[in-house]
């Protein structure tokens, strides 16, 4: 995906909350649901929405889903915002 989906992923609140939560490593959709007062399919949605962006990534296990953040993503808009300042004058 490209800068606009992942610009428009972390534009939400609740996204950029979930995002936090996997700095501390894998989670799955019920342990990440347990801390918001959504539905289950909202959850789904924005983690949907994240894995679209390539913010994160999935890995199944039996009959559960793990979600990671992908560290890599973040480098590339950290460096494109860098980039923003262009040469020191």
């Amino acid at each position: 995906m490209g800068m606009n989906e992942t610009l428009k992923a972390i534009s939400d609140p609740v996204r950029r909350d979930i995002l936090s939560m996997l700095k501390a490593g894998k989670k799955s959709a019920g342990e990440i649901g347990e801390r918001f007062n959504l539905t289950g399919a909202t959850v789904s949605y924005h983690l949907a929405k994240l894995k679209a962006a390539d913010l994160v990534v999935e890995e199944k296990y039996k009959n559960f889903i793990y979600y990671e953040l992908n560290a890599s993503v973040f480098e590339e808009v950290l460096l494109w915002i860098y980039n923003l300042g262009g040469e020191a004058k």
